[in-house]
């Protein structure tokens, strides 16, 4: 018999007055765990406040499978929640770019700058 092996995603969160920051703790978000990591933003963000950061600190590479798990997360929010992103890495950052998603998301430098409202500079 054939050993299944689950793959799981590391993603924490914290609410903090109106907002929901989730934490990804993988340096990876990948075709190996895009499908994981989408149903299990949809687990953490049913429930929660209507504003929701995902403070991408730790990421420091997103394939093409990552960015759609990240769009398709924002999607599943429907129109009465919003999905903000924090922490780019560089490399991270550039896909954002390179694909124009840098401006269909609100984009803070850090988890902390996002309490402030403190947008990013997109370029």
């Amino acid at each position: 018999m054939p050993s299944v092996r689950r793959i799981t995603v590391q993603l924490d969160y914290n609410d903090i007055r109106d907002l929901r920051i989730i934490t990804v703790g993988e340096n990876r978000i990948d075709a190996a765990v895009a499908i994981t990591f989408k149903d299990r933003m949809r687990e953490l963000c049913e429930d929660g406040p209507d504003r929701v950061l995902l403070d991408m600190a730790q990421v420091g590479f997103i394939d093409s499978s990552g960015l759609g798990a990240v769009v398709a997360s924002m999607k599943q929010l429907g129109k009465d929640k919003a999905l903000e992103l924090a922490g780019l890495s560089p490399a991270v950052r550039k896909v954002f770019q390179l694909t124009r998603m840098d401006t269909v998301f609100i984009i803070h430098p850090s988890a902390a700058g996002a309490l402030g409202n403190d947008v990013a500079d997109a370029s």
